[in-house]
């Protein structure tokens, strides 16, 4: 199982060290690399990454704080020539700490350790917490699992459920994309998200799920055909 990563650091002879030792290893794929920290969250917005190289001490932002920011349920290795941060770092339920200088054993040692982590995580999938909407005045309870596709209507949102009928709910895309798992859910168009595991066919930048077509717009199409052709 290969792991999608981006390694992030202010230090360039950091960034090409984690380069290095990546193209040692057959089952990481170094996507990018980023010395500005604000350039790689707007790429993680964009695009599914499996795993993180993440140094703590930054001058803009910390890489604790960056990675408490994120959406995405992202691995991360955090490097760092300070070893005061790793109690904190382990509290986030970090992979592993790599303290700088760090040789390619070691490297090897958190790599393999993050490779397990994912491979576990998809062998005891975990259920997500069913949602709450209000719905005519009530609460309406719906499985994450039953979600086909979401539809935005001005200050409304469709939410299209299988083998039950739509809920009309009054709720903002952005706020709604960030309730559910990130890694099963993408948008697709300023109005509308899918639900990965439901689309059925893709053809001529249209979604095909449960007998409805859905566009692409063409500001989502990377980050969608990025993530469909690792399903």
């Amino acid at each position: 199982m290969t792991l999608q990563a981006i390694a992030i650091d202010d230090e360039l002879p950091a960034l090409k060290l984690i380069q290095n030792f990546c193209a040692k290893v057959d089952f990481i794929q170094l996507q990018k690399t980023f010395n500005v920290p604000e350039e790689a969250l707007k790429y993680i917005t964009k695009y599914p990454v499996d795993l993180l190289f993440l140094d703590i001490n930054m001058p803009s932002v910390s890489g604790i704080d960056l990675y408490r920011s994120i959406q995405q349920q992202a691995l991360v290795i955090f490097t760092t020539a300070h070893s005061e941060y790793a109690v904190e770092g382990f509290n986030l339920n970090a992979v592993d700490y790599l303290l700088k200088p760090f040789t390619f054993e070691r490297f090897l040692q958190a790599v393999q350790k993050a490779q397990h982590v994912k491979q576990f995580n998809q062998s005891h999938p975990t259920t997500p917490p069913p949602l709450i909407f209000r719905v005519d005045y009530g609460l309406t309870r719906v499985q994450v699992s039953d979600i086909l596709f979401i539809e935005g209507l001005d200050d409304y949102l469709k939410i299209h459920l299988h083998q039950q009928p739509p809920l009309i709910v009054r709720m903002t895309m952005k706020v709604l994309l960030e309730k559910l798992p990130p890694q099963s859910f993408i948008r697709v168009h300023r109005s509308y998200i899918v639900a990965m595991d439901r689309v059925e066919q893709v053809r001529n930048k249209t979604i095909q799920i449960a007998g409805s077509e859905i566009p692409i717009g063409s500001s989502y199409e990377d980050a969608f055909f990025s993530q469909f052709r690792r399903l």
